[in-house]
């Protein structure tokens, strides 16, 4: 657990563009098939130690022009290793990179902070953007005035959530609104308990992995 258990005073996100994109890539790859040597088949590995196994026999046996086959056959099969594995996922980050080119990082997580409290995660924004709590992920919060201005969102109102080596990522549904919230892991430095985050969705979901489907339709306003 850590030293501070909960926030004394929200911490700032300073979320990058860079890192909009790379939380995504990151929640992206880890829900994506592996694309390592443990992702092949046991089937897969059969076939190839047959290849393998009667390509060096054929080697070992013949001469001349007749083991060109053979030769053929080792480079067959080293080229489908590396097709298998990294050219798989050269592929999928080229699509993805595709599909995530024209999205923009939201204007609210530009200055927005965060803070850990046991009944939510607190999130603050300076009061001169009042433009950034009237998007769709802000509305349906109950606002709080200040020198900041400051929502809630209760644990219970966790719909699904996950995470990766730098990120936590949760979706949310609070007053009929949909939304969705990355934190950064680097936020620990600054006494940030992202450990205390990871409990409390554990206690609400169990089981780890990001769920849109789950959620219910947006209230009509």
């Amino acid at each position: 657990m850590a030293l501070y258990p909960y926030t004394l005073q929200p911490v700032a996100l300073n979320l990058t563009e860079a890192e909009f994109h790379q939380a995504q890539y990151e929640l992206f790859a880890s829900a994506s098939p592996s694309f390592g040597l443990s992702s092949i088949k046991m089937k897969e590995w059969i076939i190839m130690a047959v290849v393998v196994i009667l390509a060096i026999a054929g080697l070992v046996f013949l001469t001349g022009y007749s083991t060109i086959i053979f030769w053929l056959m080792l480079a067959a099969v080293v080229i489908y290793l590396l097709v298998r594995t990294l050219g798989f996922k050269w592929y999928v980050k080229k699509e993805f990179e595709k599909q995530v080119a024209d999205q923009e990082m939201p204007d609210e997580m530009r200055q927005m902070k965060l803070g850990v409290q046991k009944h939510g995660l607190v999130i603050a924004m300076p009061v001169n953007q009042p433009d950034m709590f009237n998007s769709n992920q802000m509305r349906g919060m109950q606002m709080r005035a200040g020198s900041t201005q400051q929502a809630v969102i209760p644990w219970s109102a966790v719909k699904s959530w996950d995470e990766t080596d730098d990120y936590i990522f949760m979706m949310f549904e609070l007053k009929g609104q949909q939304g969705s919230q990355i934190i950064p892991k680097r936020l620990q430095a600054q006494k940030f308990p992202i450990d205390t985050v990871r409990q409390h969705l554990q206690e609400v979901i169990a089981v780890k992995g990001l769920n849109p489907e789950n959620l219910q339709p947006p209230a009509k306003l």
